[in-house]
This record gives C-alpha cells, sequence and structure tokens, in this order.
C-alpha cells in the first residue's frame, strides 16, 4: 500500500451547502411531482381544512427559497472562500490537454488518475458547472412562478424584476417547461454523480466519499 497523506479538501461551508442542497432537491422533487400531478389525496372530510395542495406548495416554496439561498451562499464560497482556492484552481485541470487525456484513460482502466491540481477533474468540472447552471435556471424560473401567485411582500417586490425574464422566456407556460426541464436535468446529474462518486472512491481509495463528510481526502504521498 503507497503512503498517503491527509489533505483538507472540501470547507465546512461547502460540505454543509451540499448536504442542504440535497435534501432541498429531493423535497423540490416529491413535492413537485406532486404540483404537476396530484399521486395522493386527502382523506375525506366535510370540513375544509384538508388543503393538501396547499401543504405540498409551502413546502416546496420552503425548499425552493432555502435553495436559493444555499446557491448564492456556494456561488460566494467558490469565489472569496480560503479552502475552496482547490475548486478555483480545477479550471486550471479543466483547459489541460494532459489532464484530460490522463483523466480519459483512468475511466477506461487504460492507466493511473492524473495528479490534479485543483479539487475536480475535468468531467466533475463540467458536470458541477452543468449542475449550477440547472440549479440557477430552477431559482430564476420557480421566481417567476411564485411573483404570479404572490403579489404582496416578496412576491410583490420581485414581479417587476421577473417579468422581463418571463418574456425573454416566451410567457409564463414556457416558463413552467424550462423549469420542468432543468429538474429533469437534475434528476439525470444525481444518480451519475453517485456512480461516479462511488467509482473515484473504490478505483482511488483516496476517501473520496468521505471528503463530503469529514472535508479530509487521503492522497498519495508521492515523496
Amino acid at each position: 500500500m503507497p503512503k498517503r497523506k491527509i489533505e483538507y479538501e472540501f470547507s465546512a461551508g461547502l460540505r454543509w451547502t451540499h448536504w442542504i442542497r440535497v435534501l432541498t432537491i429531493f423535497i423540490l422533487t416529491v413535492t413537485g411531482f406532486y404540483l404537476a400531478y396530484v399521486f395522493v389525496a386527502p382523506a375525506s372530510s366535510d370540513e375544509p381544512v384538508l388543503f393538501l395542495n396547499a401543504k405540498f406548495r409551502m413546502w416546496h416554496q420552503i425548499a425552493g427559497f432555502v435553495l436559493i439561498a444555499v446557491t448564492i451562499f456556494k456561488t460566494y464560497l467558490f469565489l472569496v472562500d480560503r479552502v475552496s482556492i482547490k475548486e478555483r484552481i480545477s479550471f486550471l485541470d479543466f483547459i489541460s490537454p494532459k489532464v484530460w487525456f490522463g483523466q480519459i484513460k483512468y475511466y477506461l482502466f487504460l492507466g493511473e488518475h492524473p495528479k490534479l491540481r485543483g479539487a475536480y477533474n475535468p468531467l466533475q468540472f463540467i458536470a458541477y458547472i452543468g449542475l449550477y447552471a440547472m440549479v440557477f435556471v430552477v431559482c430564476i424560473t420557480g421566481l417567476v412562478l411564485y411573483v404570479h401567485v404572490y403579489h404582496e411582500g416578496l412576491g410583490g417586490l420581485l414581479y417587476d424584476y421577473m417579468r422581463p425574464i418571463e418574456v425573454m422566456m416566451g410567457g409564463l407556460a414556457m416558463v413552467r417547461e424550462i423549469h420542468h426541464i432543468a429538474m429533469w436535468g437534475i434528476l439525470i446529474f444525481v444518480p451519475v454523480h453517485i456512480y461516479m462518486a462511488i467509482f473515484n472512491s473504490i478505483m482511488g481509495q483516496e476517501g473520496s466519499i468521505d471528503s463530503i463528510v469529514s472535508g479530509y481526502k487521503f492522497e498519495k504521498n508521492d515523496h
């Protein structure tokens, strides 16, 4: 077994945002499917108190605003956090043809994992950029849909800002369609992400999955 050194890979802020995002995506998916296609009916009652649709909508909105807050905070961490510099450095690996060839050979079982300067290999970097793009689209389209239901408070404050975005997207029906497409993009990303995380953890034996919990990764010591 080669000697390994412990490196602090992910900050506490990054790890918290990751798991909060997991929870919100799960809640948004379940409640979103219900709002699009009701798959469960409330118990029968003579009293008008079983507002199941309203409850699902409430949790959808809560999870949506939490996702927006987490996305803003994660973007802040990516741009300025000292520990997250390894994420920013991943761009250098992304533009390196040598790293690209090495990474493809590794996934084809034709070579060892290339030495990375950053936290993510080129394919991971593309996947994460794509994920955040889809999350951003989900958040924006969600706000557009929100302001058309709630015209006071935050909805009223954001209404004038969301209307031009709605027009650019082709109307409210198209906004809803884009919202659904972005959601499906995230749902496709999730199983692929889990598979690749397990693959890299087993093949690399560097504690890749552990690092998103503890923050620490075990890398080969070349010295």
